[in-house]
């Protein structure tokens, strides 16, 4: 794993000023990850739901019931899935003394989800996940992120080939199921 020390405490510091904090960037780019290391770190209680997991989306069946009592750290990964909660979150954010602090991830295109989480205008802010940068890497890593990427599994994949693989299939499903999402379609 990748140290990211410095977006995880621009994430902290995000979350002790803003109710509400969108981590947005491309699939597989760590979002995620990042938000099992500030989970981690969380002084106090912490909830997470994986909106692409269907026991997650069954527990949120009735969301003001479950995130309204909820304290603490709450983070929301694959917001994109469900818009409908951000007029909740805008409620949720407004209450005195903000109980909870709400960590949304999104990998829709960020102006889409920008638009989309508008009704938590000075509410929310952004902040976005991009490959591994330069500055995160030992001098000694910058010839291997020049031929492997900026995405963490194929940049520390064991070997080129297994790099290339795991390049090839994100491209694959990017071409075949992101873009269709966002309503481009490429001729056959």
């Amino acid at each position: 794993m990748i140290d990211r020390q410095r977006h995880l405490d621009e994430v902290v510091a995000k979350l002790r000023q803003f109710p509400v904090v969108a981590l947005l960037g491309s699939r597989q780019v760590g979002k995620t990850t990042l938000a099992r290391q500030l989970a981690e770190k969380w002084s106090g209680p912490t909830q997470r739901f994986d909106l692409e997991d269907p026991d997650d989306q069954a527990r949120l069946g009735d969301p003001s019931f479950v995130l309204r009592p909820l304290t603490g750290l709450v983070v929301l990964d694959e917001i994109q899935i469900r818009p409908d909660l951000f007029p909740l979150l805008r409620v949720l954010a407004d209450r005195a003394e903000t109980p909870a602090r709400f960590l949304i991830l999104g990998s829709a295109a960020p102006e889409q989800l920008r638009n989309t989480a508008e009704s938590l205008a000075g509410r929310v802010t952004f902040h976005e996940l991009d490959g591994l940068g330069l500055d995160e890497l030992a001098l000694d890593q910058l010839d291997k992120r020049w031929v492997r990427g900026g995405y963490p599994r194929a940049f520390l994949a064991e070997d080129i080939d297994a790099s290339r693989a795991w390049r090839e299939a994100f491209i694959r499903t990017y071409l075949e199921r992101d873009l269709p999402q966002l309503g481009i379609h490429l001729p056959p």
